[in-house]
């Protein structure tokens, strides 16, 4: 074993991700013989001397899933941050609390009487935080004011939202919020509170050209340049974020290849009081009054026009295939404002997904849970807690069809392109939610044996510097299973009844 640790860090260096693979799988077959005589868990022990990296705290746990037996445990109960793999408690939770109908409705709403195409008092439109609407959504529901022959609004357009909103959770890195995939979770989304452009390098000097959609109501502007030839000693680029959604690109960029941009919005209920002005301009409907923000609807109001977004079982697919932070963290306001039956929030949310959790039989001692997405550094969760979660999953008919919802490694989703899993052994053997941030490799789920489930797993890793991250030839969640792959037959028969 010491011979086989001083070569496997030797290989390390020098062979490919596939070489890699290729020697362990050639150690597990000349040691088949010692794995069917010896101890399942002292076998995974050895083989954990080999792969664990040197730098990273792990926590590991898998479980046979036909005898319910453990597999193997490897500091089990120690919390670390889960990262995405959040989402699995989100999605268990969601599918328990709210009905299959549920839907985030943005809806138009008026006390006041249309006359020869004129609406004579003010138009609400209410905001539900659906993380799906988008600007061509707003423009269908104002042509349903369209169809009614309505031209003209004699008061205000009040867009309304929640008081007191919190925008992100406790614990995210300030460093996310100008990035889309932390957007600000508000009742105020269009276009994922989101926008796209592009920083293109000048073809007669270091100049970077900026283009974004420029009808959208922010200010982007730009002193970044590109170090085309390499000379920079450091070189960064940065991300200035202004009041009233304005933002600043700065710094550096090495290369002389174009860098797309996703910026998040700053303030939400700004921005969609400004891009709704333009969206009912563009329907031709005037607003005698003006386009103002508000947290109450007149209680005499009627609904006149209705928007519903997908399905809950088709936010609960996006949110785990693509890790749509966004859809995670509104979905947990929701199980909040469900459970509590008042505005949804951080705090409620997280007081009803572990009540609710822990009525399904998930031990959460000592856990803490403070979004839906994963994004906040201030949840914790170990390896055993994640694994009661997918053996709920697997055996609880609720929560069965959250399975094929997940990424399938090599073929769909976070596993589609990952490292390691887009080819042979582990691809579409691996079934499974990730978990990534900064210093955060994670990954919880199922491992397919002959076709058919027979292992759930849940892979920690957290306190990986990016340096590891760049030189490592495959993530370790990746050695570990397919250490798990190799011995299978040697662990069903330990497994087993």
């Amino acid at each position: 074993m010491i011979f086989f640790t001083t070569l496997t860090v030797k290989l390390t260096q020098i062979l490919s991700v596939n070489a890699l693979i290729s020697a362990l799988v050639l150690y597990l077959m000349l040691t088949t013989i010692a794995i069917a005589d010896a101890d399942t868990t002292q076998y995974l022990n050895n083989m954990m001397s080999v792969i664990k990296p040197p730098h990273s705290q792990i926590g590991l746990e898998a479980v046979d899933l036909t005898s319910s037996k453990s597999v193997f445990r490897y500091n089990a109960d120690i919390l670390m941050v889960p990262a995405s793999t959040q989402k699995l408690l989100t999605a268990v939770a969601a599918t328990t609390q709210l009905s299959e109908q549920f839907t985030f409705d943005t809806s138009l709403h008026s006390s006041a009487s249309i006359r020869h195409g004129k609406l004579q008092g003010d138009l609400y439109l209410r905001f539900s935080g659906d993380p799906t609407l988008t600007s061509d959504d707003l423009r269908q529901l104002f042509k349903q004011l369209n169809d009614l022959g309505l031209y003209e609004i004699s008061g205000n357009l009040y867009l309304v939202g929640q008081a007191n909103e919190q925008l992100k959770a406790p614990g995210v890195v300030w460093d996310d919020l100008g990035i889309c995939y932390a957007a600000p979770v508000s009742r105020f989304v269009i276009n994922k509170n989101c926008i796209l452009g592009q920083l293109s390098p000048m073809l007669a000097n270091n100049g970077a050209k900026l283009s974004f959609p420029r009808y959208l109501p922010v200010k982007i502007t730009t002193t970044a340049y590109f170090d085309k030839n390499n000379q920079q000693a450091f070189c960064e680029l940065s991300l200035q974020r202004l009041p009233q959604n304005e933002f600043h690109i700065g710094g550096c960029f090495t290369g002389a290849h174009p860098v797309k941009l996703a910026i998040a919005i700053t303030e939400p209920g700004l921005y969609a009081q400004q891009l709704v002005a333009q969206v009912i301009k563009s329907a031709k409907i005037r607003v005698k009054g003006k386009v103002k923000l508000t947290n109450a609807i007149d209680t005499k109001a009627k609904l006149i026009a209705l928007h519903k977004s997908p399905s809950l079982a088709s936010l609960i697919e996006t949110m785990l295939l693509k890790s749509d932070n966004l859809i995670a963290d509104q979905l947990f306001k929701a199980i909040g404002e469900s459970v509590y039956e008042q505005p949804g929030t951080f705090a409620n949310g997280a007081k009803a997904v572990s009540t609710v959790l822990t009525d399904a039989g998930v031990n959460l001692t000592h856990a803490q849970i403070v979004d839906g997405s994963g994004l906040s550094r201030y949840n914790l969760l170990s390896a055993n807690q994640l694994l009661q979660v997918l053996q709920l999953i697997y055996r609880d008919p609720r929560f069965e069809h959250l399975i094929a919802l997940l990424p399938v490694s090599g073929k769909s989703g976070t596993l589609r392109y990952k490292t390691a899993y887009n080819k042979a052994p582990l691809k579409d053997k691996v079934i499974a939610k990730t978990g990534s941030m900064q210093g955060v490799d994670n990954l919880a789920g199922f491992l397919s044996l002959d076709n058919e489930l027979k292992i759930a797993f849940v892979v920690l890793e957290n306190g990986q510097s990016p340096k590891t991250q760049q030189e490592q030839l495959a993530p370790f969640s990746a050695l570990f299973l397919q250490t798990l792959l190799d011995s299978s037959d040697a662990i069903q028969q330990t497994a087993s009844p």
